[in-house]
């Protein structure tokens, strides 16, 4: 659980540490949950500048260059059948990171992503929900006073 977006940036750091190269993150949530914060965070943890990352709801991807470049994708104005058309597959490399927001939007399922789920607890408290496919490979679970 977090419980501001300090907190949230600072579990996107975290989880940053645990993922190599290479790794996609899938966001599940409403609007305003703190997706972009975790992204912030995620960003950061690669060595990029925290303060560069806006979300990129008009642009659908924003690039982040730090020690692996991650590429930062929204779906939300995107419907299932123009997504193949993004070429998402092409983003993916042993050098750069994928975080994509409004995953639920996705036509498929990406093998080996990490999925974070959001979900809304009152007032400026969330759950994250870390689950990774194929099942069996646990990632460390973060508590915040």
């Amino acid at each position: 659980m977090t419980r501001s977006e300090e907190e949230t940036i600072e579990f996107g750091r975290q989880l940053a540490v645990q993922l190599p190269p290479g790794s996609v993150i899938l966001l599940f949530g409403e609007l305003g949950m703190g997706k972009t914060a975790l992204v912030r965070g995620l960003a950061d943890g690669f060595g990029a500048s925290p303060d560069e990352v806006s979300s990129p709801t008009f642009v659908i991807i924003n690039e982040y260059r730090g020690k692996v470049l991650v590429y930062h994708v929204d779906l939300y104005r995107i419907s299932e059948s123009e997504v193949e058309d993004l070429g998402l597959e092409d983003l993916q490399s042993s050098q750069s990171i994928v975080v994509v927001e409004w995953a639920d939007r996705l036509p498929y399922r990406i093998n080996g992503a990490v999925e974070v789920f959001f979900e809304d607890l009152g007032e400026d408290d969330r759950s994250l929900i870390l689950k990774k496919e194929p099942l069996g490979d646990d990632l460390k679970f973060f508590k915040f006073k």
